[in-house]
């Protein structure tokens, strides 16, 4: 069976670090990008091939809401988790939000609820 690929973005390399690690930890293959330019040429190369984006609200040049509406005009279908240290309400329901700080538990529930686990 094929494995998840989630698409990271955050701009904060430690964090970024971090998250990765934790995902592939779990079974996702994990593309990883600390721009939001850097995330867009990766995912225009293949909109298809992300089940999952997950990214930080606040970006430099881009928000995360900016960066998953030109995703999701070019894949439909794909779904995201928005992550923020401020309130945010998702304006679609294939966006799901977390609220930092966050557990690593709370990170793998929220991926649980917008695509199945891999073996799953």
């Amino acid at each position: 069976m094929e494995s998840v690929r989630v698409l990271l973005v955050d701009d904060e390399a430690a964090l970024l670090d971090l998250l990765k690690k934790y995902l592939e930890r779990l079974g996702y293959e994990v593309d990883a990008c600390a721009a939001p330019e850097d995330a867009v040429a990766c995912f225009d190369a293949d909109p298809k091939r992300y089940a999952v984006v997950l990214t930080d609200l606040t970006l430099p040049g881009m928000n995360g809401e900016q960066l998953l509406e030109h995703m999701m005009g070019r894949n439909p279908a794909l779904r995201a988790i928005i992550t923020s240290g401020y309130p945010y309400v998702p304006r679609s329901k294939n966006i799901v939000f977390l609220q930092k700080p966050f557990l690593p538990k709370m990170l793998a529930e929220a991926i649980g609820k917008v695509v199945k686990k891999p073996g799953a």
